[in-house]
C-alpha cells in the first residue's frame, strides 16, 4: 500500500507485525522498539510520516539517497536490515510491558546469532534499558556483545522524541557508520 492509510485501516493493525528485513552478515541490523500502527498498516518499517529514520540514515550517510519507507527492501543492497525487539504494532511504544521487551530481547539473541550482523543498532535507550536490564546505559556503543553482534544505541527516530532533532540523530547515526568501516 502506497496510499495513506485510513484511520480504519490504522487502528486495525493492532498487533500485526512488519516482516524483518534480513540477511546474513550484514554490516548493521537496525532494530527497532516495535512498529508503529501506520507501519503495520501499510507492511513497512519506520512509515509514519513524522518519523525521521530515513531522514537520518541519508543524511548520516548510510544511503546516498533518500530512501521511502516503500523502498525498505532496498537496505539489504547496502548491508543493512531491519528488525524490531517486539513484533507486534502498537499506537505507542510505552504500551509495551517491561516483560514483552525482555522477551523480545531474547528472540532478538536467537535471531542475532543465526544471521550474525556485525553491529545490532537499537534505535531507542529507555526500550534497550529496559530489554537487555542495563538502566545506566548511555546512546553510542556499549560495552557488551549481543550474540557476537557489536551493540550499539541509537536515539529513538520518531517524531515524537523531542530531545534529538534532525542534526543530532545525524551525528550520532554518522558515529555509527564511522565505526562500521573501521
Amino acid at each position: 500500500m502506497q496510499r495513506k492509510p485510513t484511520k480504519e485501516e490504522i487502528q486495525a493493525a493492532y498487533g500485526r507485525m512488519v516482516p524483518d528485513i534480513i540477511a546474513p552478515n550484514l554490516a548493521v541490523l537496525f532494530c527497532g522498539i516495535n512498529p508503529s500502527l501506520y507501519s503495520a498498516a501499510v507492511g513497512h518499517h519506520f512509515a509514519r510520516p513524522g518519523n525521521r529514520f530515513w531522514r537520518s540514515l541519508h543524511a548520516a550517510g548510510f544511503t546516498q539517497s533518500l530512501l521511502s519507507p516503500f523502498e525498505d527492501r532496498d537496505l539489504l543492497k547496502f548491508g543493512y536490515g531491519l528488525t524490531n525487539i517486539v513484533a507486534r504494532a502498537t499506537a505507542r511504544a510505552d504500551e509495551l510491558k517491561a516483560e514483552e521487551l525482555i522477551l523480545g530481547q531474547q528472540q532478538l539473541a536467537v535471531k542475532i546469532k543465526q544471521y550474525q550482523p556485525q553491529f545490532l543498532a537499537i534505535l531507542g535507550i529507555s526500550a534497550y534499558r529496559t530489554a537487555l536490564e542495563r538502566p545506566q546505559a548511555v546512546i553510542g556503543r556499549q560495552d557488551e556483545l549481543l550474540s557476537g553482534a557489536t551493540v550499539w544505541v541509537l536515539p529513538n527516530p520518531s517524531g515524537l522524541n523531542a530531545h534529538y532533532q534532525l542534526a543530532d540523530l545525524t551525528r550520532v547515526y554518522r558515529e555509527l557508520l564511522l565505526a562500521t568501516s573501521n
